[in-house]
């Protein structure tokens, strides 16, 4: 089931939390280690997700026009692995692998670098300004489950241009869809 992340504003203009966590390259990162010199993007993620499926090419795409502009880009997996396996440490080795990402796959197996965030969906974008203050939490672009059509704007990358010169995201942005995110159930 399709899920449209709730009102952007309440995360927009907020530092953006601090964490460390193990990565599909058997390293650990940190937001510093991360972060681009023009801004960051850190992305909530998962294997399994149908939305994320369809957007791994662009989003592959896109990180790499990115990360040559200075902007750091990193995705994290925080999903419930017992009820949801698929998207287990070790299939998002191979997911990472299979699509060739330019980028560190974290895994947040404790949630609370989603909590933190407030992240509710996969895909779920968020845009960082080099002083560490998240700017833009919105889509990739207007493609869902299907491409986006020929003359789509590429929201996020014209967002983090915007932020690597202003220091400030875009006014107008589109919260993005997808699965939602897996929680485990408390105790």
């Amino acid at each position: 089931m399709a899920l449209q992340m709730p009102t952007i504003d309440a995360e927009l203009g907020k530092a953006a939390p601090a964490f460390t966590l193990p990565a599909t390259d058997g390293r650990s990162y940190s937001l510093s280690d991360v972060a681009g010199s023009n801004g960051t993007v850190v992305v909530f993620i998962c294997n399994h997700c149908p939305y994320v499926r369809a957007v791994v090419g662009r989003m592959v795409a896109d990180a790499k026009t990115l990360i040559g502009e200075g902007i750091g880009f990193v995705a994290i997996s925080s999903n419930d692995v017992d009820a949801y396996p698929e998207d287990s440490f070790a299939k998002m080795k191979a997911f990472a692998e299979r699509n060739d990402f330019p980028f560190p796959y974290l895994y947040d197996e404790s949630q609370e670098v989603a909590r933190a965030y407030g992240a509710v969906c996969t895909p779920d974008f968020f845009g960082i300004n080099k002083d560490g203050v998240i700017e833009y939490r919105g889509r990739l672009d207007e493609g869902r489950r299907d491409p986006p059509p020929p003359d789509a704007k590429r929201e996020l990358v014209d967002a983090m241009r915007m932020i690597a010169k202003t220091g400030k995201g875009p006014v107008e942005q589109i919260p993005s869809v997808g699965c939602s995110m897996k929680w485990r159930e408390e105790a």
